[in-house]
């Protein structure tokens, strides 16, 4: 969606609209690991974006009518790229590897989006300033450290370790950064809460399909209460709330302040996955995450003055 330009004074309820951000976007990932212990991933993925999708979409329908709908072919094209890109492709590689991958760890990783679409745009011909690349370097040093790390103390609830789990989370952000990079170029409904409708349920269809072929069936009597809570508050409350709270502030205060959620995110997803999932994580483990965080922040500030519609996205939607 594009930036608004900020207010001069911006009330207190754009902060709290931010603070909401922080948190909802941040709890995704021990939502995701609460709902994977009873049930399949993909499926738990396909149920929450087809709910979730429905009801942004009826919200558009009650506020916009038929015309907050209306697209051209292209871009209806763009929201069933995206849709495949984002929801199915990065949160569906996200739950699977969650199931080795403590969602702490996850969170850090999926960090890196805005440093992935640093290197999309230099393939692209854009050419990054110096200060962006020292940023892209960093978190690259970063990374290399988490996935060599090893496992961590504590498992959290997963089951086992693997050495595919943190490169399939590598690889689900690219699918991310991919996607918020084609969104920037390629024509988008007027309506972003169209869209975001659109992604959702396109993404939950395509998990759906893929779930339901690889053979995944939902066993309703060994879902716990605390795996029904948590998929109902990803498919009801963080698919709406997050998004208008993430609309908001976008269109209250400056973007720099806004894409501060992609350093925040992390910091909230490790401290829940500590509190409530009992995760533990090893010094090189939590070096390595320092060290992507401010890379992320080195690449935010350097790209401030010439920031464009999109180039961070939601990573915990």
């Amino acid at each position: 969606m594009d930036a608004a330009v900020a207010p001069r004074s911006p009330g207190a309820l754009a902060w709290i609209a931010l603070g909401v951000v922080y948190v909802l976007w941040g709890s995704t990932y021990l939502g995701n690991r609460l709902i994977i212990a009873d049930v399949p991933p993909l499926f738990a993925g396909g149920a929450r974006f087809l709910i979730g999708g429905a009801l942004l979409g009826l919200v558009v329908l009650a506020v916009a009518g038929r015309a907050g709908f209306r697209m051209t072919r292209g871009q209806l094209a763009t929201t069933a790229l995206s849709g495949l890109l984002l929801p199915a492709w990065g949160n569906g590689l996200v739950a699977l590897a969650q199931q080795k991958v403590a969602s702490g760890l996850a969170a850090l990783l999926i960090a890196a989006v805005p440093l992935y679409i640093v290197v999309l745009r230099a393939l692209t011909g854009d050419r990054p300033r110096p200060a962006t690349l020292v940023g892209v370097g960093v978190g690259v040093a970063g990374l290399a450290i988490l996935v060599l790390a090893g496992p961590s103390g504590g498992s959290g609830g997963v089951q086992g370790s693997a050495w595919w789990g943190p490169w399939l989370v590598l690889l689900a952000g690219l699918g991310w950064a991919t996607g918020t990079f084609a969104t920037t170029r390629l024509p988008t409904p007027a309506n972003p809460f169209a869209l975001a409708a659109g992604q959702m349920f396109i993404g939950g269809v395509i998990l759906m399909t893929v779930s339901l072929a690889s053979g995944d069936r939902l066993d309703i009597g060994s879902v716990s209460v605390v795996a029904w809570w948590a998929w109902a508050y990803m498919a009801v409350v963080v698919s709406l709330a997050a998004f208008g709270a993430y609309a908001y502030a976008l269109a209250s205060l400056p973007v720099s302040t806004v894409a501060t959620y992609a350093y925040v995110n992390p910091v909230i997803a490790v401290l829940l996955g500590v509190l409530v999932a009992n995760e533990r994580f090893s010094t090189m483990q939590l070096v390595g995450g320092a060290v992507v965080l401010v890379a992320v922040v080195l690449v935010i500030a350097a790209e401030r003055p010439r920031k464009r519609r999109g180039e961070l996205a939601p990573s915990g939607t």
